[in-house]
């Protein structure tokens, strides 16, 4: 701040006052210390002044605006476990997580001078704009790149894919097809990378992948493909809804489930157990990823030094229900 007034021809109480914006600066004033601020690339410690005032009680978080099951269920989850910690939650939501959008919502949290950022990040699109972030913000990130240096939580894509299909497998199926989600999602890329792995592990024939993109409609798609190729008695879905899609192709073909073709999906959105038949799947621990997020990012803002190595990796658990039983005789 000394640095702008010195800049601007200024007192640092004049910035100040620019800065929380006042109304008694004159407008010539407010411009001088607005270029000084430019040039200099002058950014307010937010950090060190909440510390500092003891008036930010406020995260700020940063999500996908999107009705898809695991990213809402994750902000929910996240606010529940804030407002357990004394902490309000001010959400950005995002049509599109770009570059520019992530930066514009970011920049809106900061303004409003948040304790820290909480961004969720399930694609590959978001990982500029979070390299752009100011270093003095406490940040963590959920679902974010694996590969990315950041403090991350997120859940065990690639276990939790491993275990759909060693049971699967397990209940005798030779090999096991994946209806996979975007590839631009880790989330997807994670649960690829857990079906391969079960599959090479077994020394089982892996089947060419089938893309979806979290929707029924792209597993009713690519079950109309399946329900036509009587070697298929496996299959595990990216989640859930492109599991139900899957469901409706195969009965449309007179396949049965799990007499003829079994499935696992992967979310255990509510529905799930009411789907016909009851549908096993992958159940995250929102709560865990939740609750784990809040604690670094809290870490953080206590020390007032932001941390970029911490990962938390939440294990889910696999619901066995009524969708799975041994392949048909041949």
């Amino acid at each position: 701040m000394m640095d702008v007034a010195r800049l601007a021809g200024v007192s640092h109480q004049t910035v100040s006052r620019v800065l929380n914006e006042h109304k008694n600066v004159s407008e010539q004033t407010r411009l001088k210390v607005r270029a000084a601020i430019a040039e200099l690339g002058y950014r307010p410690n937010r950090t060190a002044r909440a510390l500092v005032t003891g008036t930010s009680k406020v995260i700020g978080v940063v999500a996908p605006n999107t009705a898809l099951y695991g990213p809402s269920s994750m902000l929910t989850a996240f606010e529940q476990a804030a407002q357990e910690s004394g902490f309000a939650v001010n959400v950005g939501s995002v049509r599109s997580l770009n570059e520019r959008s992530i930066a514009d919502a970011v920049e809106r949290h900061l303004d409003q001078r948040v304790a820290g950022l909480v961004v969720i990040a399930p694609v590959a699109s978001a990982g500029p704009a979070l390299a752009r972030l100011p270093e003095d913000v406490p940040l963590v990130t959920i679902d974010g790149d694996p590969q990315r240096a950041s403090t991350l939580v997120t859940v065990d894509q690639v276990a939790g894919a491993r275990a759909a299909t060693e049971h699967l497998l397990a209940a005798g199926h030779s090999t096991v097809w994946h209806i996979s989600g975007p590839a631009d999602w880790f989330d997807a890329a994670g649960r690829v990378q857990g079906w391969e792995e079960a599959l090479k592990a077994a020394g089982a024939e892996q089947p060419p992948l089938l893309t979806g993109d979290w929707s029924a409609e792209s597993g009713y798609r690519n079950g109309k493909l399946l329900a036509r190729l009587p070697e298929v008695t496996a299959v595990f879905t990216a989640n859930d809804h492109i599991a139900l899609g899957l469901l409706r192709a195969l009965s449309e073909h007179g396949r049965r489930v799990p007499e003829e073709i079994s499935i696992v999906g992967f979310d255990d959105v509510p529905q799930s157990a009411y789907y016909t038949p009851p549908l096993t799947t992958v159940r995250p621990d929102f709560d865990a990823v939740a609750t784990a997020s809040v604690e670094l990012l809290l870490e953080q803002i206590d020390s007032g030094t932001p941390d970029a190595s911490t990962r938390r990796t939440i294990a889910p658990t696999l619901i066995p229900r009524d969708s799975v039983a041994p392949p048909p005789p041949r």
